[in-house]
């Protein structure tokens, strides 16, 4: 057998193709059906791949004026989190990457703890907090747990760290100052780690229910995830499975639209840890 078609090669594609597969058709599935008519979807139908077709399904998504509530909440809460996860992690990991000041081993031990402190530990302490505050059914509640985020500066600290001493250097010896350092020279070098930063913060904060549940109980403040859920109750029966597939896939857009803008930073931040 040649080399070109080792028996591990051929295990390895298979393996590989399986696992595909089966992430991939779940999704293609949840297309196929918003694209049927709910008709044929109720009285089940035969599904046939040749059709019959229809967009009517999202077509009743812009009409319905409570899911772009939601979805627009999401798109707030999400964008927010994201602009300020990256800026205090970028922050704080210049400082504890590349500054020297007292406590500074301790400190940054003391955020690494908050990634082995489960979020469901935490919520009730940050319920009574904005209780305490009457936060809750805010955009301010829904967004600041979010920029708690030890694992953004974890990785934009070892990200620092892991920049040349010969840069910095020279933007001193040019008069730089330590802000002037850390912006014009130091974090555009850091743009990979940010753009896989930015996509997992948006990824968690567009995914979660678990605390909008319970922050927000008034309709108008619900996110798409706890409105979607909110909306499901006997919802197939009711309104149709195409229109709730047609809000599944819209619900997945946003995430697949920035994975797609920022592809090319994500590979060269992946192919940068697999180098180092």
């Amino acid at each position: 057998m040649s080399a070109r078609f080792k028996p591990w090669d051929v295990a390895r594609a298979a393996f590989c193709a399986v696992m595909v597969a089966a992430m991939l058709l779940p999704l293609l599935w949840t297309l196929f059906l918003s694209l049927r008519p709910n008709v044929d979807l109720m009285r089940h139908a035969p599904l046939h791949p040749s059709g019959p077709y229809t967009l009517g399904n999202y077509a009743e998504l812009f009409g319905n004026r409570a899911l772009l509530r939601w979805f627009l909440n999401s798109l707030l809460v999400s964008g927010a989190q994201v602009i300020g996860v990256l800026a205090l992690s970028s922050l704080a990991g210049y400082a504890f990457g590349r500054l020297r000041f007292p406590g500074r081993d301790w400190i940054y031990g003391f955020v690494l703890l908050g990634l082995a402190i489960p979020d469901q530990s935490v919520i009730l302490t940050r319920h009574h907090i904005f209780s305490a505050l009457h936060w809750h059914n805010s955009y301010a509640a829904l967004i600041l747990p979010g920029l708690s985020a030890p694992f953004g500066v974890f990785l934009m600290t070892e990200t620092f760290r892991a920049l040349p001493r010969g840069i910095e250097d020279a933007a001193r010896l040019d008069g730089a100052s330590t802000f002037g350092t850390f912006w014009h020279v130091l974090l555009p070098q850091t743009v990979p780690a940010q753009a896989s930063l930015g996509i997992y913060t948006f990824l968690l904060s567009w995914n979660d229910y678990w605390w909008p549940l319970i922050s927000a109980t008034r309709p108008d403040m619900y996110t798409l995830t706890e409105g979607m859920a909110a909306a499901q109750t006997n919802y197939a029966e009711v309104t149709g499975l195409g229109v709730l597939m047609a809000e599944a896939v819209a619900a997945g857009l946003p995430v697949l639209i920035v994975y797609i803008l920022f592809q090319r930073h994500i590979v060269r931040a992946v192919t940068g840890m697999v180098r180092s």
